[in-house]
């Protein structure tokens, strides 16, 4: 295991906990950016045993860098789940891998016995006044916002009682936080509301027309819809208990695109061709009553299909037709992109730019870039620093004078993590600012921007 190419390297787990102040920086942090850059990411806090399905398996652990005049702080804080409580007491780990069928019995697990690992390790969001490390289907963790401590299992009042995404969504206008969640099992699909103040506006609600488990890992948001593609990854719960995979991947099935009323209404459906998204940047709808949606597309899910066709990504606008069904696909761009992000306080609005995670080339070589696509003008730039870095997501930070563009990178040469601050206005002139961070932080997943 210890050479597992997701937990050696840049993505070797860190199993020390920091809280550094002044920070070196290279540059001036703009003095206007007052605020919190959180990320999580799977870190299994012991040497994982049977199976390692990067990013689905890993304990969580959060990376918080805070930026107040011109100074900065590291603090990282272990996930600590219900399961990591346990193993901690072991000094090793117990639970194996999301594929595999094990589960320990009460010798080893104690009152835990028989249950599958709470795996909180993919995103971290701020709403209704809670601090919320978010898990693929599960429910997620609650956080104290200001030592980042683990509070426990956090059900948002009802909302979450199935489990939640790991990307929920929060509407800048009415504040309310929109989910989804699937399951094993019928009705395979709820979503649910959590209103501004935190309390459930709506509970787990089927949504109609699912017949199946399908993976889906990200939902976008207009302020008349939520949108699922309901791309053809299955769950097969036999074929995993005969050995064969959890996950079956079935484009003869195609794609369907649900748009869910948030008022209630009948779910409109669409279908296309098969393609796999992991992301979504943004949706917002159109005068003429259908909706747009921007995504990073692939042509399937690698590692969950077995073909031998090449994996091809792209950054893709669609606009679906609520009332015929009718999808137009649009390519923006067709280099291999993820993790696109847009200014949060325009979701649900037509956003302008869009930032990815991509590479110097189309398709080959590794994610070491950030690009941003101006879809009103049309114009592609791109920000690089250094073909030896590997940089993470994203992130949109506004400050009060000027806005900013934020990314994780480290320098895979000597394992050194920085933060890098960009200017939105022309971010390809490069970084005003570089934070070198206490300690290397393993390549991970996704984050927020919590202004203060």
């Amino acid at each position: 295991m210890v050479h597992h190419a997701h937990i050696s390297g840049i993505f070797a787990p860190q199993r020390e906990e920091v809280d550094v102040r002044g920070l070196d920086v290279v540059g001036e942090i703009p003095k206007d950016l007052h605020g919190a850059y959180l990320r999580n990411g799977p870190n299994p806090r012991f040497d994982p045993i049977g199976s390692y399905v990067y990013p689905l398996d890993g304990d969580g652990m959060i990376h918080r860098i805070e930026l107040v005049d011109g100074t900065a702080r590291y603090t990282n804080r272990f996930v600590r789940t219900r399961q990591m409580i346990q193993e901690e007491k072991a000094g090793h780990a117990i639970w194996a891998g999301v594929t595999d069928l094990y589960r320990p019995g009460p010798d080893e697990a104690g009152e835990l016995a028989w249950t599958s690992k709470d795996l909180p390790d993919i995103n971290v969001v701020r709403h209704g006044g809670r601090l919320l490390a978010m898990a693929e289907t599960d429910q997620p963790y609650g956080l104290d916002p200001t030592t980042l401590a683990t509070l426990g299992r956090e059900s948002c009042d009802g909302a979450m009682a199935v489990g939640s995404t790991a990307h929920p969504k929060i509407d800048p206008d009415t504040g309310e936080m929109v989910l989804f969640n699937y399951m094993f099992e019928a009705p395979y699909l709820t979503w649910s509301v959590v209103g501004p103040d935190g309390t459930a506006l709506r509970p787990p609600t089927p949504v109609d027309g699912v017949d199946k488990s399908l993976m889906i890992h990200d939902m976008t948001l207009t302020k008349r819809y939520i949108v699922l593609l309901l791309c053809p990854l299955v769950f097969d719960i036999a074929a995993a208990m005969t050995g064969g995979s959890v996950l079956d991947w079935r484009p003869q099935l195609g794609t369907r695109i649900a748009l869910i009323p948030r008022d209630g209404g009948a779910v409109r459906w669409a279908s296309d061709d098969a393609f796999w998204v992991w992301h979504f940047a943004n949706g917002f709808d159109l005068p003429d009553g259908k909706v747009c949606i921007d995504y990073a597309q692939w042509s399937y899910p690698s590692g969950f299909a077995r073909t031998d066709a090449p994996c091809d990504g792209g950054l893709v606008r669609a606009v679906i037709d609520p009332e015929s069904g009718h999808v137009t696909r649009t390519v923006v761009s067709d280099r291999d992109v993820e993790f696109p992000r847009v200014d949060d306080r325009l979701l649900t609005e037509d956003h302008g730019t869009i930032a990815t995670l991509g590479k110097t080339g189309v398709r080959d070589g590794a994610m070491n870039a950030v690009y941003f696509f101006d879809l009103a003008h049309g114009s592609e730039t791109m920000w690089n620093p250094g073909d030896a870095f590997s940089i993470g997501e994203p992130i949109f930070m506004p400050g009060a004078e000027a806005n900013y563009w934020g990314t994780i990178g480290t320098d895979k040469t000597d394992l050194s993590s920085w933060f890098y601050i960009l200017p939105a206005s022309d971010p390809s002139s490069g970084s005003l600012a570089k934070v070198r961070l206490p300690i290397r932080v393993p390549s991970g997943l996704h984050g927020a921007w919590l202004p203060a």
